[in-house]
């Protein structure tokens, strides 16, 4: 069963469209795999070379996802549910929100700026889940024979990779920002040093003179 759908623009993770699946009791399930989706895309727009196809295991669900034309199309489905199903239904997705969308994608700045392709996601969804569909699908798209070659991770993982990046990132950058308040304090301490140096001439130079003039006089 599919249970969520999200898209996002893969340059800065933002949400372009999502549908969720009706069910109330799912529904406030959802949430936890909703947040995960997100951190998710800002995972990937964060890396410079994320693979095109993947697999994420969430507990009882899978993650599947794919990219192309630098949008994310996400579904999170039953572990039952077929993969080679579960990406041509993405395969679906991106031919349809590519031919309505694919000129505005760098116009938009707001999350869900095309929500209204959710009309379509369910439509897609509900074909999808039909067992004649399941059957006529996996006939028809034998491009997809080697999507059990997709590599399988757990989300978790690739999430808290992640934070483990960005705490990375953090650290540079403080060390970054100790080093250079180091060489602004050695400069500091530097030109001190000298006027220090200055300082002590002039006061041997006006000794000496004073000395010479009280033995003159």
């Amino acid at each position: 069963m599919v249970m969520l759908t999200m898209i996002a623009r893969v340059a800065d993770g933002l949400p372009l469209s999502a549908s969720v699946q009706e069910d109330e009791q799912s529904g406030r399930s959802m949430v936890e795999y909703q947040t995960q989706a997100k951190q998710l895309f800002r995972k990937l727009s964060q890396d410079p070379n994320p693979p095109a196809r993947c697999t994420l295991e969430a507990t009882n669900y899978f993650f599947h996802y794919m990219i192309e034309r630098g949008v994310c199309y996400l579904v999170l489905c039953e572990k039952s549910f077929s993969k080679r199903l579960a990406f041509s239904y993405l395969e679906d997705l991106q031919n349809e929100f590519n031919s309505q969308y694919g000129s505005r994608l760098d116009t938009v700045s707001r999350p869900y700026s095309f929500i209204e392709f959710d009309t379509y996601m369910q439509k897609a969804r509900k074909s999808y889940m039909d067992s004649r569909a399941r059957r006529n699908l996996g006939q028809i798209n034998t491009e997809l024979q080697d999507v059990q070659r997709i590599m399988v991770q757990n989300i978790d993982e690739v999430l808290m990779r992640g934070e483990a990046l960005s705490v990375l990132d953090s650290k540079a950058s403080n060390l970054s920002t100790m080093s250079q308040k180091y060489k602004k304090d050695a400069k500091y301490l530097n030109l001190r040093s000298s006027y220090a140096k200055i300082a002590a001439v002039v006061i041997l130079v006006i000794l000496l003179l004073l000395f010479l003039r009280y033995l003159i006089f």
